[in-house]
């Protein structure tokens, strides 16, 4: 385990005590730099070690974009699977934690949406942070696990003492519902909670369905399309921008697959497209009432 700041425990305590614990050839300080810390992961990794290193922020991940997509995500078949780096996982805090402002709020996942090859987890609490973590530190392909930052707050959870793991590529459904799909991951999985609990006890008698997506790539295709055939209506919500983003991905999978069964448009609330503003994050967010307001609309349609 190593990156910047991690020996005394990083800027959000997630690895304190490890160092006293493992000690320095195992839990250690990297220079201030995304593109070394990524590259010496996977020549670890490439050696059969299991090599868990952090990004202190996401905003700045992408001087390591390179290492992640070109090298990371490659290695095994640019080799014949005759080596691999699948011991590598790569932690990194994303998405708005209320004061961070352009270069500590952003969720930019997305990016890597498009390199076949890693897989990318984002836990919605601290029971499935534990267990999708130790999956991907077990799992033979390189991993990278956003961590939203505004969990680190959410103490109080049922988190199993024991070793366990969640299944990667596995989507979980929350609430179960008949009149609508809402499919979300991360913090924004307690926003929708809020607002359709809400429509609900205004509009008796509907029920909507909650799926949480716990890993976003791969994507669990046959939960969400056996979900939006029996509801009829699917609605996708997350905090990193409209365009480009999980969202359209999810909202191409419902269209091609769940076309007859629609009986209302597919639609997205995300960020919007433009910079993370800071004085303006409660504006750009997307916050209760505009899932509420597409829940609605969709129910109404």
């Amino acid at each position: 385990m190593f990156g910047e700041d991690v020996k005394f425990g990083g800027v959000f305590r997630c690895t304190e005590d490890l160092n006293k614990d493992f000690g320095s050839n195992r839990v250690f300080n990297t220079p201030l730099c995304e593109q070394g810390i990524v590259g010496f992961g996977i020549g670890l990794a490439v050696q059969n070690n299991l090599a868990v290193a952090e990004i202190q922020f996401t905003d700045y991940i992408l001087p390591a974009f390179d290492q992640l997509v070109n090298e990371a995500a490659k290695l095994r078949y640019r080799s014949g699977n005759d080596y691999n780096c699948g011991g590598l996982t790569v932690r990194t805090t994303c998405a708005a934690v209320g004061h961070g402002g352009h270069y500590h709020s952003q969720s930019n996942e997305s990016f890597f949406l498009n390199s076949p090859g890693i897989k990318l987890v984002v836990p919605r609490g601290p029971r499935q942070a534990k267990g999708l973590l130790r999956a991907a530190i077990l799992d033979p392909n390189p991993v990278i696990v956003f961590e939203p930052k505004s969990l680190y707050f959410l103490k109080e959870d049922q988190v199993p003492l024991d070793d366990y793991e969640l299944e990667l590529g596995k989507a979980e459904i929350v609430k179960e519902g008949k009149d609508l799909t809402i499919i979300t991951y991360g913090p924004q999985f307690y926003v929708v909670e809020k607002a359709v609990k809400e429509v609900e006890e205004s509009w008796k008698g509907t029920s909507i369905e909650i799926i949480d997506l716990q890993t976003i790539q791969p994507i669990d295709a046959k939960t969400i399309i056996a979900s939006v055939k029996k509801t009829g209506r699917c609605l996708i919500s997350h905090e990193a921008p409209i365009t480009g983003g999980v969202g359209a991905e999810l909202l191409s999978l419902v269209q091609e697959n769940c076309f007859e069964f629609l009986q209302a448009p597919v639609k997205r609330v995300c960020g919007f497209d433009t910079p993370f503003p800071a004085t303006l994050e409660p504006f750009y967010l997307p916050n209760g009432i505009r899932v509420k307001e597409e829940i609605i609309n969709s129910l109404k349609y």
